[in-house]
């Protein structure tokens, strides 16, 4: 059930998603303790220290290659087991996350996963089927995902 604070905080994943020098899709990501204090952040970029001008996010094949997705980022800068906690995702989706990213939150330990829902008709049809993907393993695994 979603309530304020799901709200409150897919906002901020929203703002975090700004600060993503990618021109074609700003994704952030917040991880959030069971107190409602924030665990880590994450947004979708190259790797830290590497060249991150716009001609390579302007070659998409090579971006693809290169950035790490804003789950991925915001579980690496945890400094602290996330067994139990929350992630929340931004932009909306025909799911909250691929399905590479939902294997890695899914080890981390992560229970739940908050995330704006579309109609898959309106999602980019090359992420459409990796978040069904991804929804069919948040439930084999029984992490609670919640589209608000």
């Amino acid at each position: 059930m979603s309530d304020k604070w799901d709200w409150r905080f897919l906002s901020m994943a929203e703002m975090v998603a700004s600060w993503s020098k990618d021109p074609s899709t700003k994704c952030g990501a917040v991880i959030v303790r069971p107190d409602r204090s924030i665990a880590s952040l994450g947004f979708n970029g190259f790797p830290r220290g590497c060249d991150d001008s716009a001609a390579l996010y302007a070659d998409r094949e090579l971006k693809l290659e290169r950035v790490v997705h804003a789950e991925v980022n915001a579980l690496l800068a945890a400094r602290e087991p996330l067994h139990g906690y929350t992630m929340y995702t931004w932009p909306p989706g025909a799911g909250p996350s691929c399905a590479r990213c939902t294997s890695c939150i899914i080890q981390a330990g992560i229970k739940r996963v908050v995330y704006k829902n579309i109609d898959s008709s309106g999602f980019k049809s090359r992420w459409a089927e990796s978040g069904r993907i991804g929804l069919q393993m948040y439930a084999e695994a029984g992490v609670e995902v919640v589209h608000v």
